[in-house]
């Protein structure tokens, strides 16, 4: 089968592999639709290590080719999606309701984001075949009146997105600042207005992102590169602060700023996926008297998280097959990197179809 192979930091190629071989729990997908993610971009700038020689990918959506020999629940033929976080379901990590970390055990402590596998410690999506472990814990059906473009973003940035509005326990009536409108801000954006938030401010410069902010739902857009938005959030709250501030770009700068603008007791919600150390700035920070939060989160994973965001899909709050801005064959994923690594064209997200 045809597949995207990390072969070195900075290059990604389309080559050749075997179509995987499947265990008893395991299913075996034919991808009809996947994409590319900023964390495959972190891999292909060496930001990220994962092994050479690894399919990327963590997004798919397909037809069930074969089923292991204990699998149930499921049919051959079957459309499906599979979050780009797999857990078993059996963890101690799953047990503790942190499914995303499933996976994580090591014999000398803990290893975060263990629930990621896709594309990170085995073959992933960007192929026309996957190998879905644990398949009855992560497959979720995809309904006939739904379009691969409308479930792609489940697996990974829809569900990314709403879990920093969830885990800033966004409340009705609520002001929420969200710093940076790519894929992952934008839904954050739409599931802040979704959880009850009726102040969302988005920080943005890119025009088509600004604009796709006010359709998801932001009721303010600044542009950082035209005044301060740290002065600005300021001013829209009448110097109160926001509830909750979403860092969704994973930069030093930005998760900085996103602290300056929290009321007392307000909660930053980190999303960012960070390649260098952060700094919390003491008059920021309040002296660690500020009453503040600091939370990070995983995307959540697994077939009820699937579940629940395909039925937010199809009952049309959210429409994230707008996010699709570019098609691309698996034959040209090459050029299609190129394009979404360095943004152009107002790239947003790619539906890459085998």
């Amino acid at each position: 089968m045809k597949a995207a192979i990390f072969i070195e930091p900075g290059k990604i190629i389309l080559g050749e592999k075997p179509i995987p071989d499947i265990g008893p729990l395991d299913a075996l997908i034919h991808i009809t639709t996947t994409t590319i993610c900023g964390t495959d971009v972190h891999i292909l700038k060496g930001e990220y290590p994962v092994e050479r020689g690894l399919t990327i990918g963590h997004e798919p959506v397909g037809v069930i080719e074969k089923l292991g020999s204990a699998v149930e629940g499921f049919e051959e033929g079957q459309r499906v999606i599979a979050g780009a976080i797999t857990p078993t379901g059996s963890s101690y990590a799953s047990m503790c309701g942190f499914h995303s970390q499933c996976g994580g055990q090591e014999a000398h402590g803990w290893k975060a984001i263990g629930g990621w596998r896709f594309g990170n410690t085995i073959d992933g999506a960007q192929a026309e075949y996957l190998r879905v472990p644990d398949a009855m814990a992560n497959l979720a059906p995809v309904p006939d009146g739904l379009t691969d473009e409308q479930v792609l973003m489940c697996p990974d940035i829809l569900s990314t997105g709403f879990s920093g509005a969830e885990s800033g326990g966004i409340r009705i009536g609520d002001s929420v600042a969200i710093f940076a409108q790519g894929p992952i801000g934008l839904c954050a954006t739409a599931g802040a207005k979704i959880m009850g938030a009726t102040t969302i401010i988005a920080v943005e410069s890119v025009p088509e992102r600004m604009e796709m902010a006010r359709k998801m739902g932001a009721d303010h857009v600044i542009d950082f590169s035209k005044v301060d938005p740290v002065d600005e959030i300021s001013r829209i709250t009448e110097g109160r602060g926001v509830d909750v501030a979403i860092e969704a770009l994973g930069k030093k700068q930005t998760f900085e700023a996103a602290l300056r603008v929290l009321r007392p007791g307000g909660t930053l919600s980190s999303l960012g996926v960070y390649s260098e150390d952060l700094t919390i700035p003491l008059d920021a920070f309040s002296a660690g008297l500020g009453d503040n939060k600091i939370i990070t989160t995983l995307c959540p994973g697994g077939k009820e998280r699937m579940r629940r965001l395909i039925e937010v899909v199809g009952s049309g709050r959210v429409d994230t097959s707008a996010l699709v801005t570019h098609h691309f064959s698996l034959d040209n994923i090459e050029t299609a990197y190129e394009l979404f690594a360095n943004q152009r064209d107002g790239v947003l997200k790619i539906a890459i179809k085998p």
